[in-house]
């Protein structure tokens, strides 16, 4: 019997099951489970359209091979001898496809994210290059299509950012760019140096997924809200209007039993109300990342490769100016077109991360 074909009809009973589950007015009440179930909904409806193609295959293919034992007509006999070499080239490509689609997907993949890139060693020019890391990432999403939003910044001395944090929405965007958490490093020569040497510095990127609001429970009447003017750029109303909000909240650490204090201020926009939703997507999704630090590390813990397990202090990638050249560490993956990368062209490497990191869990499921 093909185990393959034996893993796709177990879940048969399992896709009508939540089909059903899905059109119930009780698990619509519970927001939470529906969108649990719709996501899976969708997970297990891609793997019943690959069974029926795959199931055809194997028919064509079956039935071909008896034309062919059966049948007189030479022309019957071409037909079938084709049919047959079509089926045998796209049977393995079709196994190797379901083969992805049963390793479980991370649940967190298909959430909007949070970016935080924050200049590492080298001073000014780690600054510098954290802004140029910026541009690369919303150039990035741009051509995907996603939005990005900038919901804190701390500017550097001389251009660039000590610190910027964004919000990115769209599809599968957590799923993407989580292989982008690490230290980035940057060999070139900066533009204060007189003497033409090469400096080495260094910038961190950090990509959490955003919680939804049910994914954490505050309670909101023990928030403390402030309102500031802002400063900086956006005309005569910034300094006038208080539309910068800070909230501090006191929170319970589960995994340690601390509790502490945590301050954000979002500036963002002229409207304060908006600030405030802002800074509470942004208290939801530093507790979220904190709660489930025991679960990616669990995680990490399993993992053979530093593929995406989101250690911040894992040195992923160097940008090398002089020689035009990109390494990123964890694959061995090395092109030359620093140019067009810095440009936000990101998705080649990102791609063969994923490879490589679905090549990793497919041993771990054995299948």
């Amino acid at each position: 019997m093909n185990t393959l074909l034996e893993k796709l009809e177990g879940l048969t009973a399992r896709f009508e099951e939540v089909s059903t589950l899905i059109t119930d007015p009780s698990v619509i009440a519970d927001m939470q489970r529906y969108v649990r179930l719709t996501k899976e909904y969708k997970d297990l409806e891609q793997l019943m359209q690959t069974k029926k193609k795959y199931k055809n295959l194997l028919d064509n293919l079956s039935n071909s091979k008896q034309i062919l034992l059966t049948e007189e007509d030479p022309d019957m006999k071409e037909l079938a001898r084709e049919e047959i070499a079509n089926c045998e080239k796209e049977i393995p490509e079709m196994e190797e496809a379901i083969k992805f689609l049963l390793v479980p997907k991370d649940p967190e993949d298909a959430k909007n994210a949070i970016l935080e890139i924050r200049a590492g060693t080298g001073g000014d020019e780690a600054a510098l290059f954290a802004g140029d890391l910026f541009r690369m990432y919303a150039k990035f999403c741009e051509s995907k299509g996603w939005g990005f939003e900038v919901s804190s910044v701390s500017e550097g001395a001389v251009g660039g950012f000590k610190e910027v944090v964004v919000s990115v929405t769209g599809a599968d965007v957590y799923g993407t760019l989580k292989y982008e958490s690490g230290v980035h490093r940057v060999q070139r020569v900066p533009a204060t140096e007189t003497q033409g040497r090469v400096h080495t510095s260094a910038a961190t990127v950090a990509v959490l997924p955003e919680a939804e609001p049910f994914d954490v429970v505050i309670n909101e009447g023990e928030i403390k809200w402030d309102t500031f003017r802002s400063s900086g750029a956006g005309g005569q109303n910034v300094n006038k209007v208080e539309s910068g909000v800070r909230l501090r909240y006191n929170w319970k650490n589960p995994n340690t039993g601390e509790v502490q204090e945590i301050l954000i201020e979002c500036t963002e926009t002229r409207d304060q109300p908006k600030n405030k939703e802002r800074a509470l997507a942004r208290l939801r999704t530093f507790i979220y990342d904190n709660e489930h630090q025991k679960y990616v590390d669990d995680i990490a813990s399993r993992r053979k490769t530093l593929v995406s397990t989101g250690d911040r202090s894992a040195k992923i990638r160097t940008y090398n100016y002089p020689q035009g050249r990109i390494t990123d560490h964890r694959i061995n993956y090395t092109i030359y077109n620093l140019n067009a990368f810095m440009d936000g062209d990101i998705q080649d490497c990102i791609d063969h991360l994923i490879v490589a990191e679905n090549a990793e869990r497919l041993k771990e499921t054995e299948l």
